[in-house]
Parts: C-alpha cells; structure tokens; sequence
C-alpha cells in the first residue's frame, strides 16, 4: 500500500467529513488506507465516519489523549510505505496523492516531507521554520513581535522560496508525511507532547540522528487552519503552547535555558493579569 493516511479528530465534523470525501475523489493510481483517530468528541464524529465511511479504520478514544498520543495510536497500525499526518481541517486536491508519491519515490533521502500549502483564497501557507531558538521564543511570550514583526523573520524564513525543493529544519504539522521505513530509526512521536511542539521534536529527532527532512511544491493542499484550536478557551491554549514549549526546551536544550522560559512566562502572565485588573478598574470608575 502507498499511503496510510492519519487523522486525528477532535470536535471538527464537518471539516473531518469534507477532508474525507476529498481524499476518495483523489487519483485512483495511488492505493492508501485512511485512519481516523477520534479524541472523545460530542459533535456526532464518530457516528457520522461508521455510517458514511465505512471502509475508514476508526479508532474512538474516551478521552482527550492529545495530538502525539493519538497518531502513534494512528501509526502503529498503518501498513502505508508513507504516512501522512494529516489535520482534519486540511483538503486535498485529485492529484495530491499521486504526485506525492511521484516526488517520494525519486527521493528517497527524504525521511520526513511537507508540502505546499494553500488557503482557501489560493494564498500561499507559510509553514517552514527553523528550529526554536531561546531568544525568539522569549520574544513569543513577551509577545514583541506585534511591536517589532522583524524579530521572527529568521526563525520563520519569511525569505524562503516556496517553488523549491529543498532540506529544511522544520515544517508544520498539518500535512506531515514520514517514511515507513525511517520510523524504525526514528520511532514514534513523543508523546510528551500534548499539543503543539510535537512536529518540531520529531524532525530535530531525524536531523539529530543523520536523516533529512525536506519541503517539496510537487503537489498541494488546503490548509483551513486550526478549526479544532478555535474551540478551546484562550487560557487553556496557552497553557498547552508553554507546557509543550518547556518540554521541549527541557529535552534538547541546556536547564537554564528551560529556567529562563519559565520565568519569562512567569513575567508574561504577571503582566497579563496587571492588565486584567486594571481594566477592570477603569471599566468600575466609568
């Protein structure tokens, strides 16, 4: 089988449905499986994947297990020569597939592959980076980069050419294909991991170990962009981006650098909450 295509859901039905329908529309010369793992949602997922794509291998949690845990769920089973670990808000166009595999067999130095991503007015998706750094991380907290945009351009690589091919860092994990055969080297996602960092591990994980990880435009999709992130409260998202920022700052950098980012977060949610009450204050005085 070509491809074992991984989604991990969570409260995004519509999105879930539309993403499956356009993979069964696609090109017909590649064979794939799909898996879909379910993370406890109440918006009728999983009744809606049993009686409209039967043919779907589903996996239904009773609880929210996170992005990392739910994919080796996904990745254990997957009998793919590729797999693709693929957001549920993502669409793929009929030739995706075919042209992935067209690119993954000439190039098989590339243990893990991103891909051209669009939005939904064509718009081209910037999702290549460089690994996270202390100092563009403490502007992230501090949030500077609303003040000074500049400070990220070299961890974002807001210079880089999207119309090549070429060796990279890191890439999102919306559309994230890894080898069958480099899983043996470089095992599962860690699932320390709730949600966010999960990718970027993963492929400082391959560089680290002497494989490549690579950005290819010979095929394309859809990025809608979050649709599962938009349901969960601005505090608990927070709390997920700087639990997985700290564990993995933990993992691969030295401790006072992981000691720096605590307390940064310590002054970000102190001014934060300054904030709140003063507001707060001038709201009663009017």
């Amino acid at each position: 089988m070509d491809f074992s295509i991984i989604i991990v859901s969570w409260n995004v039905q519509h999105a879930l449905q539309e993403n499956i329908k356009a993979i069964l529309q696609s090109n017909q010369h590649s064979n794939y499986e799909i898996i879909v793992i379910d993370n406890a949602s109440e918006d009728g997922t999983v009744d809606m994947v049993r009686s409209e794509f039967p043919n779907v291998h589903l996996i239904v949690n009773q609880e929210n297990l996170g992005f990392a845990r739910a994919s080796n769920q996904g990745i254990k089973i997957a009998i793919g020569n590729f797999l693709i670990l693929l957001n549920p808000d993502m669409r793929i166009f009929p030739e995706t597939l075919e042209d992935l595999k067209v690119w993954l067999e000439k190039n098989p130095q590339a243990d893990v592959t991103g891909i051209k991503l669009i939005d939904e007015q064509g718009r081209e998706v910037s999702h290549v980076r460089r690994f996270p750094s202390l100092w563009n991380q403490v502007a992230i907290i501090l949030k500077l980069p609303h003040i000074f945009p500049q400070l990220l351009n070299t961890y974002l690589r807001t210079d880089f050419n999207y119309s090549e091919a070429r060796q990279i860092d890191s890439i999102r994990g919306a559309f994230f294909v890894i080898r069958k055969s480099s899983l043996e080297k470089f095992g599962l996602l860690d699932e320390r991991y709730f949600l966010w960092f999960e990718e970027v591990d993963y492929c400082r994980t391959v560089k680290q170990q002497g494989g490549q990880v690579w950005y290819t435009p010979a095929t394309r999709a859809i990025d809608y962009i979050g649709q599962s992130f938009l349901q969960l409260p601005r505090t608990k998202k927070q709390i997920y981006f700087r639990n997985s920022m700290l564990a993995y700052f933990k993992k691969w950098e030295s401790p006072w650098q992981t000691q720096l980012l605590s307390f940064t977060w310590l002054i970000s949610e102190a001014i934060v909450r300054l904030g709140d009450i003063l507001h707060i204050k001038s709201r009663t005085k009017t």
